[in-house]
């Protein structure tokens, strides 16, 4: 299927299952942030099961082709995952900088950094028994992780701490593929956050993450949600480098950003999962308007090579609007791949 559809990763969580005004005053919780959530705990995991099946059903109404789990048992991208491995005191946070430049409580690394078990195969399973549809499901990177934690061990070093968070990441994606995943997204934003440092040792410990996985991986790199950066650069500090990662998807947003495309001419040997939905801007999108955005990738990368999502997570969206710019993507897909049709 030409011009496949799929999200990024996450889908609005609902009201009754998430403080979302809490949610969006803050920068997005690298330590557990349990006090977001309205319901009590003994009733916790399956109310998320709930709102989870609520955001399968919405994406396949919407026509999405690759559904996700739409990351509904999050409180952010991220530390559903790094806060369940060894190694890791979340009790008593430590500091880093966020990508903004400001200070936020983050698991503090006082021991070598191992997985401990799985921590989304049980998710993944959940999403393969609500649907039929192809599944993705995503994890953060060890270059992320490690510029999200406070490095008490390994003398301080954000590197070496990497090595090991990769480690731990690749045991993680060996578990979801053999419980049956489609896709396994690793999401790694700060590799365009702290380019230097990326291309130092980001990408190599991205590559160890992904060594002797045989399944189909992608990348997703992106300037930050929309709701809390509100800055977008003209274009990537790191994105040609990712034709020398081990992925075959790398997943870019061009929408908000209004990105040059031409970039994508230095990733020939990658599928783009293309950004084509602004997600800080409440106004819906019309089908042709997302047309035009495909159609700007397609002077640069085969029709074969690109799969249409939003520019990022949606979870910050209200959820009628996230809903509606979904339908106005598949539509606007289905566009182009009707023109794309030999006569």
């Amino acid at each position: 299927m030409l011009l496949p559809t799929t999200l990024v990763g996450s889908y609005p969580q609902p009201d009754w299952l998430i403080d979302r005004a809490r949610l969006a005053a803050r920068f997005p919780p690298r330590v557990r942030a349990r006090e977001l959530w309205r319901i009590d705990e003994p009733y916790l995991a399956e109310a998320m099961n709930d709102a989870t099946l609520i955001a399968i059903r919405a994406q396949e109404q919407a026509g999405i082709d690759i559904i996700t789990d739409g990351e509904i048992r999050r409180e952010s991208y991220s530390n559903r995952f790094a806060t369940a491995l060894e190694g890791v005191d979340i009790d008593n946070p430590g500091t880093a900088l966020d990508r903004s430049g400001h200070p936020n409580p983050v698991p503090r690394v006082v021991g070598k950094i191992r997985r401990k078990h799985p921590v989304e195969v049980e998710d993944l399973l959940f999403l393969k028994r609500n649907t039929n549809r192809t599944v993705k499901i995503t994890v953060p990177g060890p270059f992320t992780m490690a510029q999200q934690a406070q490095i008490d061990h390994y003398g301080g070093s954000r590197e070496a701490a990497a090595m090991d968070y990769a480690q731990a990441v690749n045991e993680e994606i060996r578990d979801l593929f053999a419980a049956g995943a489609d896709i396994v997204q690793i999401d790694e934003p700060y590799l365009q956050a702290r380019p230097e440092e990326a291309r130092a040792w980001g990408l190599r410990a991205l590559n160890q993450a992904l060594e002797g996985i045989t399944g189909t991986t992608a990348v997703h790199i992106c300037f930050g949600y929309a709701a809390v950066i509100h800055v977008r650069p003209s274009g990537y500090s790191f994105l040609g480098e990712m034709a020398g990662c081990r992925c075959q998807q790398v997943s870019i947003e061009t929408a908000q950003s209004s990105l040059d495309t031409a970039v994508l001419e230095a990733l020939p040997d990658k599928k783009i999962i293309l950004g084509v939905i602004d997600l800080s801007d409440m106004a819906i999108e019309s089908p042709e308007t997302v047309a035009a955005r495909i159609r700007r990738a397609l002077a640069h990368a085969p029709a074969e090579n690109i799969i249409v999502a939003p520019d990022c997570g949606m979870k910050y969206l209200p959820r009628e609007i996230a809903y509606a710019k979904l339908v106005a993507m598949v539509e606007g897909a289905r566009i182009v791949r009707a023109e794309l049709k030999p006569a």
